[in-house]
């Protein structure tokens, strides 16, 4: 019988992630930030981008791959835009100081866009889009993977990355409209989640290097990822590539490092983001309205047969986020004995688990 995840809960989750980076030399301000942003990410249910990164993590930041202090600047600057050099930070920490200041310019320009380079994995691309929902603005976030799984459209080299695109628009009494996505039929990290739990990949995820289709993630350096839509997946990583990426003078194509196998080597990953205040373009709560108007008539629609319901982007991540914050957060059997094995060499507590009620 296949044994359930155990459950953690939010702030002890939280908690154990910052713990273990400041016992790896993080500040502790900045691994409150990175440690809040990781669980939220499995609070929402991309377990591909939250605590199952963490051992990753350790490992660069050990072997001298990732900057613990860095001096996270602004190198270019106007009223509707920046950009800034992460200094090879923690994605996160840069991430953050970008989404702040978009923030901040959208609020005087009507619409900033704030690109970085020197930056790391951050996370799930909805974690930033979302930020600017909570001053009544949309978020949209592009970013360079931080690993080349994709080649170009009947090519074999691997000169492009799964280059997520997230967008999160407010709604008023509904849940925002949240789409988050990778530019290949799958995020590379759902192959790890895969790996991690022990489960195969559906076809259509991979192929390998013969076209056969590859569903064992223990098999991933084997193949290649698939773009959505087929050549025009691939053309929108290419022109997301170029604008997290080669605008603003992060690696892109030959230049990405991939830092699954790669501790050492500064990724210079390029991220950017936008937001879009609403008071700009007329009354926020008119807007809101219509947006859920809309959804309700895309819920409301009529359906193919056995559709039970149609969803909207972001809502079955809300309902996990509803969940695990009841519930706990599910850790996987080979998630947790990888953490137990990190605590114990950090000299920190194991985090705290339940059992699951599955």
């Amino acid at each position: 019988m296949k044994a359930l995840p155990v459950r953690a809960d939010f702030s002890g989750l939280r908690d154990f992630i910052a713990t273990a980076f400041r016992r790896l030399g993080m500040p502790d301000a900045d691994a409150i930030t990175v440690a809040a942003l990781m669980a939220e990410a499995d609070l929402q249910g991309s377990d591909g981008h939250g605590v199952i990164r963490l051992p990753q993590y350790a490992r660069r930041i050990r072997a001298g791959g990732l900057n613990l202090h860095p001096a996270i600047r602004v190198l270019q600057e106007r009223p509707g835009m920046a950009l800034l050099d992460g200094d090879n930070g923690m994605g996160h920490l840069v991430m953050a100081r970008a989404a702040a200041l978009a923030i901040a310019k959208a609020r005087v320009a009507g619409v900033a866009w704030v690109g970085s380079r020197m930056s790391n994995h951050a996370g799930p691309a909805s974690l930033y889009a979302r930020m600017p929902l909570a001053h009544d603005m949309i978020g949209m976030y592009f970013a360079v993977g931080n690993a080349n799984h994709l080649p170009p459209w009947g090519g074999l080299d691997m000169l492009l990355s799964t280059n997520p695109i997230a967008v999160a628009i407010p709604a008023s009494k509904e849940a925002p409209v949240v789409l988050d996505m990778a530019t290949t039929v799958a995020a590379y990290g759902k192959v790890k989640a895969k790996a991690q739990r022990g489960e195969m990949m559906p076809e259509g995820w991979m192929i390998d290097r013969a076209g056969r289709p590859l569903t064992d993630p223990r098999r991933a350096d084997e193949g290649f990822l698939l773009p959505i839509g087929g050549y025009k997946g691939y053309g929108l990583a290419l022109i997301v590539g170029l604008l997290a990426g080669t605008l603003n003078g992060a690696a892109m194509g030959k230049d990405v490092i991939d830092f699954n196998h790669d501790d050492t080597s500064a990724t210079n990953t390029g991220q950017a983001i936008v937001a879009i205040d609403l008071a700009a373009f007329g009354d926020i709560q008119a807007f809101k309205d219509r947006v859920d108007g809309l959804i309700g008539d895309l819920r409301g629609s009529h359906r193919m047969p056995n559709v039970e319901r149609i969803w909207l982007p972001g809502e079955q991540s809300n309902a996990k986020r509803i969940e695990y914050l009841h519930d706990g957060i599910p850790i996987p059997p080979g998630l947790q004995q990888n953490l137990e094995r990190l605590a114990d060499d950090l000299g920190i507590a194991r985090l705290a688990c339940g059992a699951s009620s599955n």
